[in-house]
């Protein structure tokens, strides 16, 4: 049987899912993914070397999938956020509409459910270069529509989160209580 073995293939790792000191480790790498293993040791109470392999296991397995900077927006020169809806005849996943990634200012594609096919986050140095973004969309074929939502303020903007909510607050209307009417004046 002749069989080529001089490749080294690595063994998969079998999916599994994250324990509680998994989702502490990541919870500490996306605050700061340059602490050392020592101090995510610490801040996760394993010692520097456990720390060290529970990181690589993560990377390994996926759920670390790469390690970034981020970057402040305006001093990109990119102030601008916008949200842009775009509507196309029949399924918006094109590869010419999906060629608009290759533009820096376009940050996220997706393909959503409701009133619009695909959802782009988009950030640019001002409307100006929203409009010819906008413009560029337009000569995409497929596309007949676009609705564009400026951001004003930002109050949370995150990557994702470790943590899971295990139980979600029951709605005030469930647990009784009326709805809140505005007090008369005096």
């Amino acid at each position: 049987m002749d069989q080529n073995t001089d490749e080294v293939r690595p063994t998969p790792l079998p999916p599994r899912s994250l324990d509680a000191t998994d989702r502490r480790i990541l919870g500490v790498l996306v605050e700061d993914a340059t602490v050392s293993y020592a101090e995510l040791g610490e801040k996760v109470a394993l010692s520097p070397p456990a720390a060290h392999e529970r990181v690589k296991r993560l990377r390994r397995s996926g759920a670390i999938r790469a390690t970034s900077a981020l970057i402040d927006p305006k001093v990109s020169g990119k102030g601008l956020l916008a949200f842009v809806h775009v509507d196309t005849h029949g399924w918006g996943k094109t590869p010419e509409l999906l060629s608009i990634a290759r533009y820096p200012e376009v940050e996220e594609i997706h393909s959503v459910a409701g009133d619009a096919c695909m959802l782009l986050k988009v950030r640019t140095e001002d409307t100006h270069a929203l409009e010819g973004l906008l413009a560029r969309l337009y000569d995409t074929p497929g596309v007949i529509a676009t609705r564009s939502y400026v951001v004003l303020s930002t109050y949370l903007e995150r990557p994702v989160q470790p943590g899971i909510t295990a139980e979600w607050p029951k709605p005030r209307a469930a647990l009784g209580h009326a709805p809140e009417t505005a007090v008369a004046a005096q």
